[in-house]
């Protein structure tokens, strides 16, 4: 299967991880995903510390973690995977900003119909999430 379409988001505030692009290659169940995110990196004091694909309902399907801050790669892309998910399964693709959490522009979508900006997310939508590893050992500075 080829590349999924890629989307954009508009970017929410500057005080949170958004997620600007996703492309997805791969096939049924070992798709790999490449997104691109864009946040107010300044250091191990705050950056973008992972991205995650969740479910509509709300479970946790895949997170990247990063490791350092992106000070000077702004935005920058990073890829995840094998991931195990059909092709019409609807996915929310998000980031989160160390230590500010959740909240920044997240996509809405599947492999199969692509990725848009999901301007309706709740403001709560699946938080606990956070708590889940895998988790950020520490940032590399």
């Amino acid at each position: 299967m080829g590349a999924a379409g890629v989307a954009h988001a508009t970017p929410a505030d500057d005080a949170r991880a958004d997620v600007v692009g996703v492309t997805v290659r791969g096939k049924p169940g070992a798709y790999v995903f490449e997104v691109t995110l864009r946040s107010p990196d300044r250091g191990c004091d705050r950056y973008a510390d992972w991205w995650e694909l969740v479910r509509a309902d709300g479970s946790l399907v895949y997170r990247r973690v990063l490791l350092h801050s992106h000070v000077d790669e702004q935005p920058f892309t990073r890829s995840g995977g094998p991931i195990d998910v059909g092709p019409d399964e609807i996915l929310v693709v998000r980031g989160h900003l160390h230590p500010d959490g959740y909240g920044g522009a997240a996509l809405r979508g599947s492999v199969a119909g692509g990725f848009s900006p999901w301007d309706a997310a709740p403001a709560r939508f699946a938080a606990d999430l956070a708590r889940s590893p895998p988790r950020p050992g520490g940032c590399l500075r």
